[in-house]
């Protein structure tokens, strides 16, 4: 069977990895010029890389890390020591560190909270831990009924003193999801936990050694096109075509350079577009249906990723830090973190700044500008002198993951939609992660699973359709 994809990022390649694995030939279509998505980079005139996110990967993501394994590309991860490192905003160039001991889940999470007195008094990490009784308890049916609170809510409601949102939480949605505790899902937040509380290195954090479109997307793809597969670039969707039933007869893909379009017409097709242009491609006969009206719900969140490089070391720090600023959300230096990028000398600090809906559509140097500031207040030693600030890059992503705010959950559709030849993959899909690396990976390989399901529950229909004797009936 053929099926078209539609996307070249994770969830996508993904889709394409578990087809192709399952005997059937995908047929990739990405429409830029570089493999990833959410996930892409490039690099500059002077060979350096710049990405679209700051990708972290995490012990608590057995799709990707299983992934990784059947690539055969596991040593490609950069495991950091067991722990979490944030800045003390009103202590200059000071951390505070939660460090998991060598103890079985969730005894090492309940030590590294115990053990850090920089952050939270007793009575708060005491309030806080009743708090989370009802999650380990009732575990996911008790995380998907909190979407209907904010995490700021679900705070208030078991009495934990705000100062723990300040402290903790501001800096953990910003990292989940580029939004505060005010707005983000308390399912969100849950969900984490959940994972961080019942895996042993749920929480312990990796690094990619280089960038993630030579690392781990084109992996992917010789993986795929070594099997039959088919992966292409700057191949971009124009329409989703349909027949008279309404089921999709092709993929018009619009020709470049003059070039004439072309429809691209198979067994089956995918979506593996984020769900902004979706909405957008989505044809007019659908969109009164129920299953394809829940998209309007979701819609991505805006988020800037901050390359910064300057001529002398800041930190020797080799982790993910938490900024715990109001403008920055997590950073890394990645000339300590990621072996492709080692500069023994040198600084290169890869930043997240969010919430970034009020920063998007301004210049690059007014962002800059603001984000020189903040690490004058992280790095009050270096900056604004004797470091100099080399270069930078800035790179805007309009539309991110999808924004979960509370209720969104109900809005995810299924992989399956009620086209009998259309399905959808992506992490806004509905899985059991986050919108995230890890739940692009699982909602690729979900869906993989339903064509297959479906492919083999037509198969057994047309075996006993062709085995039953002529004028017989079931």
């Amino acid at each position: 069977m053929r099926v078209a994809i539609a996307g070249a990022g994770l969830a996508g390649l993904s889709c394409a990895k578990y087809l192709v694995d399952a005997g059937h030939i995908p047929i990739v279509l990405e429409r830029r010029d570089v493999l990833g998505g959410k996930v892409a980079a490039w690099k500059d005139k002077d060979g350096d890389w710049y990405e679209t996110g700051l990708h972290i990967f995490f012990g608590a993501y057995p799709n990707m890390l299983q992934l990784f394994n059947e690539l055969g590309i596991e040593d490609r991860l950069q495991w950091k020591e067991h722990a979490m490192i944030m800045n003390q905003p009103n202590n200059p160039g000071v951390y505070s560190r939660f460090d998991f001991p060598d103890l079985p889940a969730p005894w090492n999470g309940v030590a590294a909270i115990l053990r850090n007195n920089d952050m939270l008094t007793w009575e708060e990490k005491v309030r806080f831990a009743i708090g989370l009784v009802p999650l380990m308890l009732r575990g996911q049916a008790y995380v998907e009924e909190m979407d209907q609170y904010s995490w700021t809510e679900w705070l208030r409601q078991h009495r934990i003193p705000e100062r723990v949102n300040e402290e903790i939480f501001i800096a953990m949605s910003k990292s989940l999801n580029f939004i505060g505790p005010d707005e983000i899902s308390a399912t969100v937040i849950l969900t984490a936990l959940t994972r961080f509380l019942q895996e042993k290195n749920g929480s312990q954090m990796a690094f990619l050694d280089g960038a993630p479109t030579e690392r781990l997307c084109q992996p992917l793809v010789d993986y795929i096109t070594e099997r039959g597969g088919e992966v292409h670039l700057n191949a971009p969707l124009k329409e989703i075509q349909l027949d008279s039933q309404g089921s999709v007869s092709g993929f018009l893909i619009q020709g470049l350079k003059g070039a004439a379009d072309q429809t691209l017409a198979v067994d089956t097709y995918v979506s593996a577009m984020p769900v902004d242009p979706l909405k957008v491609m989505l044809p007019d006969r659908w969109r009164e249906m129920d299953y394809f009206k829940q998209l309007d719900e979701l819609a991505g969140v805006p988020v800037i990723n901050i390359h910064l490089w300057f001529d002398r070391k800041l930190t020797d720090i080799d982790h993910l830090l938490f900024s715990r600023s109001p403008l920055l959300s997590v950073y890394a230096d990645m000339s300590n973190t990621c072996r492709e990028y080692a500069n023994p000398d040198k600084s290169m600090l890869e930043l997240v700044l969010a919430p970034a809906k009020d920063w998007i559509v301004r210049p690059d140097e007014e962002i800059i500008a603001a984000t020189m500031a903040e690490l004058e207040k992280l790095f009050p030693q270096q900056i604004p002198t004797p470091a100099k600030l080399l270069k930078y890059k800035v790179v805007k992503t309009p539309r991110s993951v999808y924004q979960a705010t509370p209720g969104r959950q109900a809005y995810r559709p299924s992989q399956p939609t009620p086209i009998s030849n259309f399905y959808l993959t992506g992490d806004y899909t509905l899985q059991r992660y986050l919108a995230s690396m890890e739940g692009a990976v699982l909602s690729g390989k979900l869906t993989a699973q339903a064509i297959c399901r479906d492919q083999q529950a037509i198969m057994s229909e047309q075996t006993i359709s062709e085995s039953e004797p002529e004028g017989s009936s079931v």
